[in-house]
């Protein structure tokens, strides 16, 4: 009787558990990652360059997608190309899309840049639903920097290039090794010959 009461238990557990695990796997998820690349002018400015991708994780399509980044102070920051907040009729399940800007900045200091908000709408729910991208690591505007060393350029080739510069010295020291007469051969060759 305790055995049948605890499958009569178990069996409605996971009735439950997975309608609510469809109505959850069901919706949009969204994951957005901000990143951001710092490049200075001559001039005594920094240019800001901003780029956010955004995935739809989920199972179904989110609908009026926007994104608004606008952690971005006028006081700091000067937009120069692009929109610091874009939107997309529709986001379909396990698709993706970025937006990028560029800013620039005159101000030096240590700047800390708050997550961009997606927005969307979901069909079953009549609120709009909010998703933020990753934060950004502070950065440093017009900080100053210890001249590059005279190897660093090298070193930053190598960890670029460095699997195909070694696959090519291989394949060179093997095409080298086939085409070049063996000593073995040759010392042969001379003791028949006396």
């Amino acid at each position: 009787m305790a055995g049948n009461l605890f499958v009569s238990f178990l069996i409605i557990f996971l009735f439950f558990f997975s309608a609510t695990e469809a109505t959850i796997s069901d919706a949009p998820f969204m994951v957005a990652h901000k990143k951001v690349s710092l490049s200075r002018l001559k001039s005594g400015i920094e240019r800001v360059s901003v780029s956010i991708d955004i995935y739809n994780q989920g199972f179904a399509t989110a609908y009026d997608v926007s994104l608004s980044d606008d952690s971005w102070s006028p006081d700091v920051f000067d937009l120069v190309s692009g929109n610091i907040s874009i939107s997309w009729e529709r986001l379909d399940a396990g698709s993706s899309v970025s937006h990028s800007f560029l800013l620039e900045s005159k101000v030096k200091g240590l700047f800390h840049g708050a997550p961009a908000v997606i927005k969307f709408r979901v069909p079953s729910k009549a609120a709009l639903q909010e998703a933020y991208s990753t934060p950004i690591l502070p950065i440093d505007i017009l900080a100053e920097r210890p001249p590059e060393k005279k190897f660093e350029s090298v070193k930053r080739l190598l960890a670029k290039y460095g699997s195909q510069i070694s696959v090519l010295s291989i394949v060179g020291l093997f095409v080298y090794a086939m085409l070049s007469p063996s000593k073995s051969s040759a010392a042969k060759g001379s003791k028949k010959r006396r």
